[in-house]
């Protein structure tokens, strides 16, 4: 039987990518507890594209 409990799997998109117009995405998946971060995460995560740190939003 599978694990019940308050994880879902999101993803994080960066947000400098899109607004810089190249082509291509930057995306993660990671998991995070609906309970304690009900709202959207934002991480500081890497972009191989821009290659340099950028900021990571939740999406859908």
């Amino acid at each position: 039987m599978a694990k019940k409990g308050n994880r879902v799997q999101v993803i994080l998109e960066c947000t400098e990518h899109k607004a810089s117009g190249q082509p291509g995405t930057s995306r993660y998946i990671t998991t995070k507890n609906k309970k304690n971060t009900p709202d959207r995460m934002e991480l500081k995560k890497f972009n191989p594209i821009l290659k340099k740190m950028t900021v990571h939003k939740e999406i859908k």
